[in-house]
C-alpha cells in the first residue's frame, strides 16, 4: 500500500508533465490521422489556400478550446458586461491584459504543438507552398530548373508532374526542409518566450521559493476543498427544498453566502506582500467584504505556474 501510495504521489506531483506529454502524443497521432484519412492535396491552384487551411485551421480550434477549458476565462469574463469593473478595476487598468495574457499562453500550448508537429511533417507545408503564384518565389524556388517547374510546380506535391524525378525529387526535399525548418523555429521561440516568462515571474516574485510551493499546495487542497462542500451543500438544500414541497413544510433556514460575498469570491486573486492570504476565500474570510471591494493589488500569479517541483 506505500509503494501505491508513493507511485500515485509521484504522478500527481508530475501530472503536469504528464499532461503535456499525454497532449503532445495526442497531437502526433492527431496529425498522422489527418494527413492520411482526412488531407488530400488537390494539385492546382487551390493548393495553398488547402494546405493553409489544414495546418491553421486545427491550431486555431484547439485555441478556442484552450480558452473554453481554462477556469480562469469563465472566472474572468463572467459578469463583465454588468459590471466593467471585475475585469477594469479602478486603479489597476492592465489587470485585465496581465490575466488575459496568462490565460492566452496556458491556452497556446496545443496550437504550439500542432504546428510543430505538422511544420516537421512537411505534408501541408509541401502542398501549400507549392500552390503559390508569388513570382519572387517562383524564381527563388525554381532557380537553375526547367521551365517546366513555374508551370507544375502545384503538381510536384502529388508526383504528378513531368518533370525529370531527379528534379520534382529535389523540389519536394526543398519544401520539406522549408517546412521543418520553420516548424524547429516555431519550437525554438515557444521555448526561449516559456523561459523568459519563467524567469521574469521568478524574478518579480514577492514570495519565496518555499511559500509559493506551500501556496500551491493550499489552492489545491483549497479547490478540491470547495468542490465537496459545493456538492454537500447544494445536496442539503436539494433535499431541504424537495422534502418541503412534498410534505407542504416550512423550510429550515440553511445558511449559504450572500450574493456579494459569491461575487469578492470570485474574483481573482492578487497577492498583497503584506498580508499573507493564499486566495481570495482566505482574504475574504479574514478581511470580509468591504476591504476587498475597496483594495485590490496586481501581481503575478505565481499559483498557476507548474515549473516547481
Amino acid at each position: 500500500m506505500d509503494g501505491f501510495q508513493t507511485i500515485l504521489k509521484f504522478f500527481i506531483n508530475r501530472r503536469t508533465a504528464i499532461g503535456y506529454s499525454f497532449m503532445a502524443l495526442l497531437t502526433l497521432g492527431s496529425e498522422r490521422v489527418f494527413s492520411l484519412v482526412a488531407f488530400r492535396c488537390p494539385c492546382s491552384n487551390e493548393n495553398f489556400r488547402y494546405g493553409l487551411v489544414f495546418l491553421f485551421s486545427p491550431a486555431f480550434v484547439l485555441l478556442v478550446i484552450g480558452y473554453f477549458l481554462n477556469s480562469k476565462t469563465w472566472k474572468l469574463f463572467t459578469g463583465c458586461w454588468v459590471n466593467p469593473r471585475k475585469i477594469f478595476p479602478k486603479g489597476n487598468i492592465c489587470h485585465f491584459f496581465y490575466i488575459f495574457g496568462q490565460i492566452t499562453l496556458n491556452a497556446l500550448v496545443a496550437p504550439v504543438m500542432w504546428l510543430s508537429v505538422a511544420l516537421l511533417n512537411g505534408t501541408f507545408y509541401e502542398c501549400a507552398m507549392s500552390g503559390l503564384r508569388n513570382p519572387a518565389y517562383l524564381d527563388a524556388i525554381c532557380h537553375n530548373k526547367s521551365v517546366k517547374c513555374f508551370e507544375e510546380l502545384h503538381k510536384v506535391a502529388c508526383g504528378k508532374s513531368t518533370m525529370p524525378f531527379s528534379e520534382s525529387e529535389e523540389l519536394k526535399l526543398t519544401l520539406q526542409a522549408q517546412s521543418q525548418i520553420l516548424g524547429w523555429c516555431v519550437i525554438v521561440t515557444m521555448a526561449l518566450l516559456s523561459l523568459l516568462t519563467t524567469c521574469c515571474a521568478s524574478c518579480q516574485s514577492k514570495v519565496s521559493h518555499l511559500q509559493l510551493m506551500f501556496w500551491r499546495v493550499y489552492a489545491e487542497k483549497e479547490k478540491e476543498q470547495l468542490e465537496q462542500t459545493f456538492q454537500l451543500y447544494a445536496t442539503k438544500l436539494s433535499e431541504r427544498n424537495l422534502k418541503c414541497f412534498f410534505e407542504n413544510k416550512k423550510p429550515e433556514v440553511i445558511p449559504l453566502p450572500a450574493f456579494q460575498a459569491w461575487e469578492d469570491a470570485s474574483q481573482i486573486y492578487s497577492f498583497s506582500s503584506s498580508k499573507q492570504h493564499y486566495s481570495t476565500i482566505h482574504r475574504l474570510v479574514e478581511e470580509g467584504q468591504k476591504e476587498i471591494n475597496e483594495e485590490r493589488e496586481t501581481t503575478l500569479d505565481f499559483v498557476d505556474r507548474r515549473e516547481i517541483p
